[in-house]
């Protein structure tokens, strides 16, 4: 019986409920109905008073689980979107984040963020805001690519003492599927490489991990290309180290992402590759995001909006071909 991604997150808290007394759990309709997307669904029969419903306020729910963490809990906070959060900008930017600095107290929340789109939630259900939680000093923003890490990195989120955004891709719930959740997994920080190659990287994330290993499969059977697929797994901390090591063998970036281009995470790579690699770069780095527009309704449309395997090759021909 196989695991999907969303499988390893629900099984991820229950680890966590199980193993430490600290955690609960916080969101709206996430009690009896099991969130918006089934990730705690039997949790709160199997841990009473642990898993809690909150009012339709996300501002409100995250001050709570601040207040909650500094007393000593570790609350791990269910937003039914990513885009949602915006309404808890305060709280985690301005709270959150800055807490530890302020005072040498720790908040150790978790806010998970269902992010990215799916064909028909159109633009207020589809945003990727990775880049604008990493912008702040004290957070720390992760973005599992595969089941393994859906389990090990909230594991992991839940234990630091930092606050930490986990950016789960809703996308990725039910399609990605495992034989079963394996080994220990890398620490947050440390990014992999999905698929070795020698013509050129693609530094991806998240849901676009696998459109690029797509891109490179058919670049492979098109002319032979050997493409190197580097998952950041975190976005920050930012395994720079990874990417560079990376473009040595290749000379030639992709940054990919979902998230829209103004000072995304692609921006921050090609900038931080450009001032610590330029001497490895054979060819101009590249980056490829989504359309700079507010994500469409239409299925055809967000398709078009969102790189894909075959706006992925196009970009990495002309790259080749530098």
């Amino acid at each position: 019986m196989s695991v999907t991604y969303i499988d390893a997150i629900r099984e991820a808290q229950e680890t966590l409920l199980r193993e430490d007394p600290r955690v609960f759990l916080y969101g709206q309709d996430i009690s009896k109905f099991g969130g918006a997307f089934k990730a705690t669904k039997g949790l709160a029969e199997a841990f009473p008073g642990r898993v809690l419903d909150s009012p339709i306020s996300e501002d409100a729910m995250v001050g709570m689980a601040v207040g909650a963490a500094i007393e000593g809990m570790r609350p791990i906070v269910e937003m039914q979107f990513a885009d949602f959060s915006s309404i808890a900008f305060n709280q985690i930017v301005n709270q959150a984040a800055t807490h530890f600095y302020r005072t040498g107290v720790p908040v150790p929340i978790t806010v998970r963020l269902p992010s990215g789109g799916t064909p028909g939630s159109g633009p207020f259900h589809s945003q990727s805001m990775e880049a604008i939680y990493a912008h702040y000093p004290g957070l720390v923003v992760v973005t599992p690519a595969t089941v393994a890490d859906a389990y090990h990195m909230l594991i992991d989120s839940v234990r630091l003492d930092d606050p930490v955004v986990y950016c789960e891709h809703k996308f990725l719930y039910r399609w990605l599927k495992a034989p079963r959740i394996n080994g220990d997994g890398l620490p947050i920080g440390k990014a992999r490489i999905t698929r070795p190659g020698k013509h050129a990287t693609v530094v991806a994330y998240s849901a676009m991990v696998h459109e690029a290993v797509r891109a490179a499969e058919r670049l492979k059977d098109e002319g032979g290309w050997e493409i190197e697929v580097v998952d950041l797994r975190s976005v920050k901390p930012l395994d720079i180290d990874t990417v560079l090591a990376s473009i040595a063998r290749t000379g030639r970036l992709l940054a990919l992402g979902e998230a829209f281009p103004w000072g995304g995470v692609t921006a921050e790579v090609v900038a931080r590759v450009c001032a610590e690699g330029f001497h490895l770069l054979d060819a101009p780095p590249r980056r490829l995001n989504s359309r700079d527009t507010p994500v469409p309704y239409h299925p055809k449309l967000w398709a078009a909006h969102r790189p894909t395997p075959e706006s992925i090759c196009l970009a990495l021909r002309e790259l080749l071909s530098f």
